[in-house]
């Protein structure tokens, strides 16, 4: 028996399924960019405490056997991460994206309309575009911001393993990205991107040429979870768009801090910076999918509630 950690209401579709896939139950030994299943995850596991015969475990990210079960569940997760996202401040008139992989249509991935308020955001106002960026069936039939194609696009096709990706241009993290530089570990918050945050130290202006998209995502890098792009914004990546969404707003807080911090020692207040072992030993706890997916459950569920479902419909 376990534990739960998240209730959603998920809307069967009726599509049917020639996808195969492989039963739960079975290990298979983990690629480099591979999740294990959140009971096998030793790491994630360890950031609890069950009862003592160790029946009680943490759910992590969900399995699913039906990929248009997945996609229900995709668009409703994304749509409350948008709505997150609106109660954080980020949305800039019509700046700000995040873009999910289609389970079904491998190529094709979910991104949000254009002009749309973060707020108000459901799962059926979401679009379903194609590896070109056009609209297409499946999906609210609306425009989407070229700009965040351009950026969203280049980035799946050079990371596989990125099933989401969310940029917006939020306050601290536009304002911290002026100086061209990554976070420094001033807080155990700070070490969730240790080793794990690259920085794009040019800015081609606004991203409507396919180049400016590649270069982001070059210095994104092949392993990273972040990266500050600089004189723009943030980007962060995930293998859920919970973990994306938690990271924003993670790295968004960590760069709040910095520029407190900074400010404070302008005026010959020290700062201690957490020293790379103990970075390291954090990060080593941190930095694990089942773990960030959870971190924005909480944020997942009170949206749920003070929506009464229409964040679902």
């Amino acid at each position: 028996m376990s534990t739960t950690i998240t209730t959603t209401t998920t809307t069967t579709l009726t599509e049917p399924t020639q996808v195969v896939v492989t039963p739960n139950a079975t290990h298979v030994e983990p690629s480099k960019n591979a999740i294990l299943p959140a009971s096998e995850d030793g790491v994630f596991q360890a950031t609890a405490r069950g009862d003592r015969a160790g029946n009680l475990k943490l759910n992590g990210i969900p399995t699913f056997t039906n990929p248009y079960e997945e996609r229900q569940w995709i668009r409703e997760h994304m749509a409350a991460a948008f709505r997150f996202f609106g109660k954080e401040g980020y949305n800039e008139g019509i700046s700000g994206h995040i873009s999910v992989r289609d389970p079904v249509q491998k190529d094709h991935f979910w991104i949000n309309p254009y002009a749309k308020h973060f707020s108000a955001m459901k799962a059926s106002d979401l679009v379903l575009v194609d590896a070109e960026g056009y609209v297409t069936e499946g999906g609210a039939q609306l425009p989407i911001n070229e700009a965040g194609f351009m950026i969203h696009s280049e980035i799946h096709k050079a990371r596989p393993d990125v099933m989401a990706a969310a940029h917006t241009h939020g306050i601290y993290g536009k304002t911290w990205s002026v100086f061209g530089r990554a976070v420094e570990m001033i807080t155990q918050d700070a070490c969730n991107f240790y080793g794990k945050l690259g920085v794009y130290d040019d800015h081609g202006g606004v991203a409507l040429a396919q180049d400016e998209g590649r270069q982001i995502a070059k210095a994104l890098g092949k392993d990273n979870i972040a990266c500050i792009l600089q004189n723009h914004g943030l980007l962060t990546v995930g293998h859920t768009v919970d973990e994306a969404a938690w990271l924003f707003a993670s790295l968004d807080h960590a760069c709040h801090s910095q520029l407190m911090a900074e400010a404070a020692a302008a005026n010959g207040v020290p700062k201690k910076i957490i020293p790379d072992n103990v970075a390291q030993y954090t990060a080593d706890a941190t930095q694990n999918p089942h773990n960030f997916y959870t971190e924005f459950q909480p944020e997942f569920d009170f949206i749920v509630e003070e929506s009464n479902g229409r964040v679902l419909q």
